[in-house]
């Protein structure tokens, strides 16, 4: 699964794309499966995986998790993308 999370920090707006890694953090984390994400999603959740997604895309962030979530000033998914198949 892979979500694109547009947020906007202090005044600027990001678009980042989730990847396996980012999913896989967020599991160990909050101590729950992605396929539960579908039913309860929350708003930590996606600040999250944007905060992780931001990082491995390059995009300077704070190094704390907390000091990410203090600087946005909003959060929303854009898409969605399906597992493939295998």
């Amino acid at each position: 699964m892979k979500l694109k999370i547009r947020y906007v920090a202090d005044g600027t707006p990001y678009e980042v794309t989730t990847t396996l890694a980012t999913i896989v953090a967020w599991e160990r984390r909050f101590k729950r499966k992605a396929s539960e994400m579908a039913q309860a999603a929350g708003i930590e959740d996606l600040a999250y995986m944007a905060w992780e997604a931001a990082k491995a895309a390059k995009i300077v962030v704070p190094g704390s998790f907390d000091m990410f979530v203090a600087q946005l000033e909003e959060i929303d998914v854009v898409a969605e993308e399906a597992p493939r198949p295998t």
